[in-house]
C-alpha cells in the first residue's frame, strides 16, 4: 500500500513538470510570436513615416487599440517609438543640412514643456475621450490631403525680431506638445499652419524642426507617462521593440519613395488614413456599447 502510494506521488510528480514546462513551452512561443508582431508593427510605421512623413501614431495607436490594450497604453507605445524614430530622422535631416538647430532649440524646448502636462490630460480624460480627440485629428489630417489643403505660409510674416520669433518657437512647441503628444502623434499637423503664418516657413523647413521638437516632446511625454503610472515596464519593453524596428522601417520607407509615383503615394496614404479613422471608430462604438 505504501508503495502504491509512493508510486502515485512520483507519478503525478512527473505529470505535474510535464504539464508546467509544456506550459512553459506554449507560454515562451506565445511570447515569441508577440515579439515578432511588434517588430512587425515597427517595420510598417517606420516605413509609413519615411514614406509619407506622417507620424508613426496614425498606424500605432489604432492598430495596439485594435489588439485590446487601452487606448492610454496605445497612446504610450506610440510616444516610445518616437523617441527612436525622431533621433533618427533628425540625424539624417542634420547630416542633409535641412535641420536649422537654432529654430529647433527653442521649439524642442516648448515641447518639452508642453508634453510635460501628457500624464496629467491622460488621468483626467476617458479612454472614450482620448480616442474621440484622436479621431478628430486623425479625420482632420485626411480631410486636408484629400482634398490638398496646405497651411498658408506668409510672404511678408508678422514676426520679424529675433527674440519674438523664438517666443513663437516656444509657444509652438508648447502648444503642439500638450496636444498632439498626448495624443500620440508627431505634431506637424499643428505646427505648420504656426510656422507657416508667423514666421513664413514652408515646409521644407518645418517638416525637419517638427521631427526634431519631437525628440524633445517625446522623451518628455514618456517621462510623464511613466510618473503617472500609465507606462509601465511591459508598455516600455513593447515601445522599445517597436521603435527599434521603426528605425529599419523609416530608412526602407525614404527608400521606397523615389521608387512610387505621385499617384501611387497619394493613394497609398489615403488608404493608411482610412484605416484610422475605420479602426478607431470601431472600437470606439464597442467601448461605448453602441455596437
Amino acid at each position: 500500500m505504501a508503495q502504491s502510494a509512493k508510486s502515485l506521488i512520483i507519478l503525478c510528480k512527473i505529470s505535474y513538470n510535464t504539464l508546467y514546462f509544456h506550459k512553459q513551452g506554449q507560454q515562451r512561443i506565445a511570447m515569441e510570436y508577440e515579439i515578432i508582431g511588434f517588430i512587425a508593427l515597427g517595420l510598417i510605421s517606420g516605413i509609413a513615416a519615411g514614406f509619407f512623413g506622417i507620424g508613426g501614431g496614425t498606424i500605432i495607436v489604432p492598430a495596439m487599440f485594435a489588439f485590446g490594450l487601452p487606448i492610454h497604453h496605445a497612446i504610450g507605445i506610440s510616444i516610445i517609438q518616437m523617441v527612436f524614430s525622431s533621433i533618427f530622422g533628425s540625424i539624417l535631416n542634420y547630416k542633409k543640412n535641412l535641420l536649422d538647430l537654432r529654430d529647433g532649440i527653442f521649439i524642442g524646448l516648448g515641447g518639452l514643456i508642453g508634453a510635460s502636462f501628457s500624464g496629467l490630460i491622460h488621468n483626467l480624460l476617458s479612454e472614450v475621450a482620448l480616442g474621440g480627440l484622436f479621431l478628430v485629428l486623425t479625420f482632420f489630417s485626411f480631410y486636408r490631403f484629400a482634398f490638398k489643403i496646405k497651411p498658408t505660409i506668409s510672404q511678408t510674416p508678422p514676426i520679424q525680431n529675433r527674440i519674438q520669433k523664438n517666443a513663437i518657437l516656444i509657444g509652438a512647441g508648447v502648444f503642439t506638445g500638450f496636444f498632439a503628444i498626448s495624443l500620440g502623434i508627431g505634431g506637424g499637423l499643428l505646427i505648420a499652419p504656426i510656422l507657416g503664418y508667423y514666421l513664413g516657413y514652408d515646409s521644407k523647413k518645418v517638416v525637419p524642426l517638427s521631427l526634431f521638437f519631437v525628440i524633445f516632446s517625446s522623451v518628455s511625454g514618456v517621462a510623464s507617462l511613466y510618473g503617472s503610472g500609465i507606462i509601465n515596464h511591459d508598455i516600455m519593453r513593447i515601445g522599445i521593440y517597436i521603435g527599434l524596428s521603426s528605425i529599419v522601417g523609416v530608412s526602407i520607407g525614404i527608400y521606397l519613395i523615389h521608387k512610387a509615383s505621385a499617384k501611387i503615394h497619394r493613394i497609398a496614404l489615403l488608404w493608411i488614413y482610412a484605416f484610422a479613422l475605420i479602426v478607431t471608430s470601431v472600437e470606439l462604438l464597442y467601448k461605448t456599447h453602441i455596437l
